[in-house]
């Protein structure tokens, strides 16, 4: 019998031509037991993906921000149950006062949408972003309805940090990576002299229909014109924007990310083990309100596995990402997962599916 790395290499090396790049890592245990990499990271110039490719990952990046908040939580820098507004006063604003870190990570704020006239430039002003946040008027009490903050999660985790440690969530995120060795592994904003790692990602044919539907889908909370598209991501423009909801990474950075949260990895423990039921267990349970369907939310990550439901896998978390990426870990098990891919569709997620199922039926 082969083992997992050459079943998981194996099954990459088929999907290479529909894929066309792809990146698996799994850690157990704080151990790498799958580094598996196949096809291009750029079509055109034939740039082989390797384990150091860096992949826009839309929402998987969420896990990384998520990882922040809960990191400096259990060092004792933020609360989970503290008013956002004793260190940001003006986000007090209509009936926000009481609004805590805590509703921002389970989606339940209410601020799920960004202005209605926002454009892909307008997403690298943090301030302009973050002023409109403090100065909107929630849908809702904060804490008793969620839905999916597809674009805000990010600014208003990152305004968090940033009022309270005084430095972006880019450099908290870079300090907590480095002892892991993924420092340059898992970005929110990609330096100058790391933008040559990165992929450059290529829309399916046939695509604009999925497209249509998405931004029908969240038009009440994200502008057309925002949405991730692979011709806007592959800009340096927007690689070199701070947007703490989405991220550009590697599957063995974040994989090693989410198993550092879980457990010890290269004698690295990034939260004490007491913390890890309350970050990784469900903190709010409730149909989420823009897409109508079940939501059962961590701290700041959906629980369940991509692929299975909460009940099905309770004891996993982690966020899939637009496009067809992913990262998850398994508490009970020790496992972390990701995937990223060349192949940016958003109506595909099958290979993400199925590979984590398979380290999941050998690990898990």
């Amino acid at each position: 019998m082969t083992n997992l790395q050459e079943q998981v290499q194996l099954r990459v090396d088929e999907l290479a031509e529909t894929e066309i790049g792809l990146q698996v890592a799994a850690y157990q245990s704080g151990e790498l037991v799958v580094d598996a990499v196949v096809g291009v990271a750029d079509p055109e110039a034939r740039r082989p993906v390797t384990a150091d490719t860096l992949f826009f990952s839309a929402s998987t990046g969420k896990g990384a921000s998520a990882t922040v908040a809960n990191v400096l939580v259990d060092r004792g820098v933020l609360a989970y149950d503290a008013p956002i507004a004793d260190v940001w006063p003006e986000f007090a604003a209509h009936g926000k006062k009481k609004a805590t870190l805590r509703h921002v990570l389970t989606h339940s704020i209410g601020l799920p949408a960004l202005p209605s006239d926002a454009t892909s430039a307008d997403l690298a002003d943090w301030t302009k972003i973050t002023s409109y946040l403090a100065a909107a008027e929630p849908w809702w009490e904060p804490g008793t309805k969620t839905a999916y903050h597809s674009e805000t999660f990010g600014y208003l985790v990152g305004e968090i940090v940033r009022r309270t440690t005084g430095r972006t969530i880019s450099d908290v995120l870079r300090e907590i990576a480095a002892p892991l060795g993924i420092a340059d592994e898992v970005y929110f904003a990609v330096p100058r002299d790391q933008r040559h790692r990165v992929a450059k990602l290529v829309e399916p044919a046939g695509a604009e229909d999925t497209f249509a539907q998405l931004a029908h889908m969240f038009a009440e909370v994200e502008p057309p014109a925002v949405m991730p598209r692979a011709a806007h991501v592959n800009t340096p423009e927007y690689l070199a924007a701070e947007l703490p909801a989405r991220g550009i990474l590697t599957a063995r950075g974040i994989a090693k990310l989410y198993a550092a949260l879980i457990g010890k990895v290269d004698g690295v423990r990034l939260v004490r083990p007491g913390a890890i039921a309350e970050i990784t267990g469900p903190a709010l349970v409730a149909k989420d309100e823009l897409l109508g369907n079940p939501a059962t939310w961590a701290l700041g990550y959906p629980v369940g596995r991509l692929g299975s439901t909460a009940e099905e896998s309770p004891t996993s978390f982690g966020m899939p990402g637009m496009g067809g990426s992913v990262a998850w870990a398994d508490t009970r098990s020790g496992v972390a997962f990701a995937l990223t891919r060349t192949l940016f569709d958003p109506a595909q997620s099958a290979s993400a599916i199925e590979i984590g199922n398979l380290v999941a039926q050998s690990l898990c």
